[in-house]
């Protein structure tokens, strides 16, 4: 499965406010990208994730926001350093860019 065009627009409209942004596709999916920074990735399937690093996953992981993990071929779990953005902040363009400048924060 590979990313749509109005999962794309979705994104780069949500985060507007944040200034250019700039993108890469890669695995089905895509990088959002902040001068240069990765801090969010939209999943092949839609689901957009904000990057949880250098403390900031503590915070993610204690508002409840879901943790990208999945299962390698061997049956262990892998969890990923993004956290689902909730539909609350999805729906609210001013919330999501506030969340993607913590996370830009900390990871500078």
């Amino acid at each position: 499965m590979s990313i749509s065009d109005a999962d794309i627009a979705f994104a780069l409209e949500l985060f507007e406010d944040l200034g250019p942004l700039t993108t890469r596709k890669m695995m089905g999916g895509m990088c959002l990208y902040a001068d240069g920074t990765i801090f969010a990735i939209i999943h092949s399937d839609g689901t957009l994730l904000l990057k949880g690093a250098n403390g900031f996953d503590k915070v993610l992981e204690a508002e409840g926001w879901a943790r990208w993990s999945y299962t390698r071929k061997d049956g262990s779990p892998t969890h990923m350093p993004y956290w689902e953005l909730p539909p609350e902040v999805l729906d609210d363009p001013d919330a999501a860019c506030t969340w993607a400048r913590k996370a830009l924060a900390a990871l500078t």
